[in-house]
């Protein structure tokens, strides 16, 4: 869970930031909310969810 809170959380700072400097339009960032919780909820959703925790797992095994 906690994961998934940070990933929403950083993908909220990167809508804001487009927002602020790359000129996305607030609109645009409406329509892209909801292609979100469209996707959240169509068949899609769990190889999505996989795909993400995946990665995710794959970018904490990364020893630096």
């Amino acid at each position: 869970m906690a994961l998934s809170i940070s990933a929403v959380v950083l993908l909220a700072i990167i809508v804001f930031l487009l927002i602020k400097k790359s000129g996305l339009k607030g609109g645009h960032a409406v329509v892209c909310i909801l292609l979100g919780f469209y996707l959240a909820s169509s068949t899609m959703a769990p190889t999505i969810s996989d795909l993400t925790t995946s990665v995710a797992s794959m970018i904490g095994s990364i020893k630096f």
